[in-house]
């Protein structure tokens, strides 16, 4: 992803260590993105970013924030190693002696390294989206029956039962195989493969302007801007096919609230009932995610992480 050379294991490394740093960081901004995407017009318990945050917090309790997250940590670091190996393998194989990569070529190898990362990112995503959504579907069913005169509503502390990884896991698979952590596949490509196609290509160009360091390398905070500058791009660009995936793949729908049976009904169902603006619904919240997370990744690669932990498991076998 930077200029500077590294081995693969080393970019492994420096992958899994950003992934874990960056969603240690940011999760909480994404189960807000979640639960904004998932609530429909007449069904809405959170204002923006910020109530839904709050409204966690005071109903949920400071842990609530990181429901799922689990998840994320624990798949994260293969979902990482894939992508960047991937990219890395493709750019190497588009490559004609050396040279430099043409925008398309770029972009081609982005493709092929969004493609590749969805063997992970679809059951982490699905896992994910099932506990992070858990609060608001009880917060929904809690208030819905506690309309005092006037229209009042009062709110009370919500008892939050939502299953663990493990046990939605094997829910799925006893009940529908492997076909049940992929659910929302086809969304998951349609957002990953466009995410892929635009970041690569534009971080590589973001990152090649300004000022170089003496070994040709570019300085830290040009690789670290070009991240956020790249994944926030990419991010709002493709938060329309997000909403759509974030509603397939969420299993357990309040009271009044649409399931769908595939990508085409999803779009004609929001447009229908609730206007092309629903699907820019949680796109600040995505940019607020992305942006950081790919900017650490590049700190991460800056400090040279991956081939630090090398050195170290080197000298000891020695």
């Amino acid at each position: 992803m930077a200029d500077k050379q590294i081995s693969l294991s080393a970019k492994l490394i420096n992958g899994g260590i950003a992934g874990l740093i960056g969603v240690t960081c940011v999760f909480p901004i994404d189960l807000a993105k979640t639960r904004l995407q998932n609530q429909r017009n007449g069904s809405r318990i959170y204002t923006c970013m910020s109530d839904c945050l709050l409204k966690t917090i005071r109903s949920e309790g400071l842990f609530g924030i990181y429901r799922g997250a689990a998840v994320n940590l624990t798949l994260v670091t293969p979902e990482k190693a894939i992508k960047l190996a991937a990219n890395d393998f493709f750019r190497h194989q588009l490559s004609k002696d050396g040279q430099t990569l043409t925008l398309v070529r770029e972009m081609l190898a982005g493709c092929g390294a969004g493609t590749c990362q969805v063997i992970i990112t679809t059951p982490m995503e699905m896992l994910k989206i099932q506990m992070q959504d858990a609060g608001r579907i009880e917060a929904r069913r809690k208030l819905s029956g506690q309309r005092c005169g006037g229209g009042e509503v009062k709110v009370s502390l919500v008892q939050v039962k939502s299953p663990t990884a493990l046990q939605l896991s094997r829910d799925l698979l006893k009940d529908k195989g492997i076909a049940g952590l992929y659910k929302g596949l086809g969304a998951t490509l349609l957002r990953d493969v466009p995410f892929s196609i635009i970041y690569f290509p534009l971080f590589a160009n973001l990152n090649s302007l300004g000022s170089r360091n003496a070994d040709g390398s570019a300085p830290f905070y040009i690789s670290f801007l070009s991240g956020c500058l790249a994944g926030c791009t990419a991010a709002v660009a493709v938060n329309p096919v997000d909403v759509i995936k974030t509603r397939l793949q969420s299993m357990t729908c309040g009271s009044q609230e649409d399931m769908y049976s595939g990508v085409k009904d999803c779009i004609s169902k929001i447009l229908c009932k609730e206007g092309p603006a629903a699907f820019l619904k949680g796109a600040y919240c995505r940019a607020l995610v992305i942006a950081p997370l790919f900017g650490i990744a590049q700190v991460i690669y800056f400090l040279g992480a991956g081939e630090f932990v090398l050195s170290l498991l080197s000298v000891q076998k020695q």
